[in-house]
C-alpha cells in the first residue's frame, strides 16, 4: 500500500458542533459532543478539549473530524466519530478546524 492509498483510507469530514457538555463520568477531564456532518447526519465524540475550550466556545464551531474509525463506549457515551486536534507546546489539545465556511460534511483530501 502507498501512502496516498494509506491516506485515503481514512474519511475525514467538517462538522459543526451543535451541543457541548462535560462528561462527568470521563476518567480524564472531556465533553460529550453532538456534531451535524449534513449529509452523514448527526454524530456524537468525546473530546478532552477541556483545558482551552468551554461548553459555550465549541458550540457553532466547525471542526474535522475522522469518521470511519468506528464506535467507542467512552465513559457511558457513545463515541461515533474522532474530533482531530494536535497538543500545544504544553500539551493541551488545539482543535483543527477550517478557516472559513465549507459545507458540512465536506470531505477532507
Amino acid at each position: 500500500m502507498t501512502p496516498l492509498e494509506a491516506f485515503e483510507l481514512l474519511d475525514l469530514r467538517v462538522g459543526r458542533v451543535l451541543r457541548a457538555e462535560p462528561n462527568p463520568k470521563a476518567r480524564k477531564p472531556a465533553y460529550k459532543l453532538w456534531l451535524d456532518l449534513g449529509p452523514l447526519g448527526l454524530r456524537q465524540s468525546s473530546a478532552q478539549l477541556t483545558e482551552l475550550y468551554t461548553p459555550e466556545a465549541l458550540v457553532g464551531r466547525l471542526v474535522v473530524c475522522a469518521v470511519n474509525l468506528g464506535e467507542r463506549n467512552i465513559a457511558g457515551f457513545t463515541s461515533q466519530v474522532l474530533v482531530l486536534g494536535l497538543p500545544d507546546q504544553e500539551g493541551r489539545v488545539v482543535l483543527l478546524s477550517v478557516e472559513r465556511e465549507v459545507p458540512l460534511g465536506g470531505r477532507v483530501y
